[in-house]
């Protein structure tokens, strides 16, 4: 368990390429925003060592792991970046029901006016956005009906099953949690394909700032969601299996 003294290098030796990419970022949470930039899936695709990670983006993994370390002297841990490793499942359901599910509630009406937008105004001289729209929409609709069976059924058995543990129900949570996970591995997907048409959330010279907008508020729906993902596959969910 990572902790404040995680730049003591006698304590902790640092990174390896051999290291899960997801217990990277569990031990030392600002890696997240690290394997953003480096385009990894640290969520869905982080139950894989570094080195198979880098290989699949053509990178070199002895030297993200030098980076890794690096970014891990200069940035200590503090304990609080950890603290849901460690704290209860109702503290941790309700953190990702008050935030991400919350945000999502919030910005992706928001987010569905930006897209529409744009879509209309440039979609004929950028067929591109037709497809982003196309995209955004199944997306939207993905997230929504996920989060709400979620707090409607799954995260209510979770808790029960907290409180009084059975076989009967750790059987029937690993048969939610696994159409779960394929839920978010199907979202992870659609993510990848909007950075993908995007190109990389990259707008046009001649776009507009309503275009701008919908390309940075797009980007930041990723970053939210491979976070809230990360919560739930690389520490909620582990908790029942």
């Amino acid at each position: 368990m990572a902790s404040n003294q995680l730049n003591d290098t006698t304590i902790h030796p640092g990174f390896t390429p051999e290291a899960m990419v997801r217990d990277i970022v569990l031990q030392f949470p600002k890696a997240a925003d690290y394997f953003k930039a480096q385009r990894i899936d640290f969520c869905c695709g982080g139950a894989k060592p570094l080195a198979e990670a880098a290989a699949e983006k053509g990178l070199d993994p002895e030297a993200m792991v030098q980076e890794l370390n690096t970014l891990q002297q200069q940035h200590p841990v503090l304990e609080e970046d950890t603290a849901w490793n460690e704290a209860s499942s109702e503290e941790l359901v309700d953190y990702i029901v008050n935030k991400h599910h919350r945000y999502l509630r919030e910005e992706l009406p928001l987010i569905s006016q930006n897209v529409t937008k744009v879509f209309r105004v440039h979609g004929e001289d950028s067929p591109h956005l037709g497809e982003m729209h196309r995209l955004f929409n199944m997306l939207r609709e993905e997230l929504l009906q996920h989060t709400a069976k979620e707090e409607e059924s799954e995260f209510p058995k979770m808790l029960a099953y907290t409180q009084n543990p059975t076989e009967e129900g750790l059987a029937e949570l690993r048969g939610l949690l696994h159409n779960l996970e394929a839920e978010h591995d199907g979202a992870g997907e659609i993510l990848r394909e909007l950075r993908r048409v995007t190109n990389d959330y990259t707008p046009p010279a001649h776009a507009c700032t309503t275009y701008r907008l919908t390309y940075a508020r797009l980007e930041e729906l990723e970053g939210m969601t491979f976070e809230h993902v990360h919560l739930e596959n690389n520490i909620l969910f582990l908790r029942y299996q």
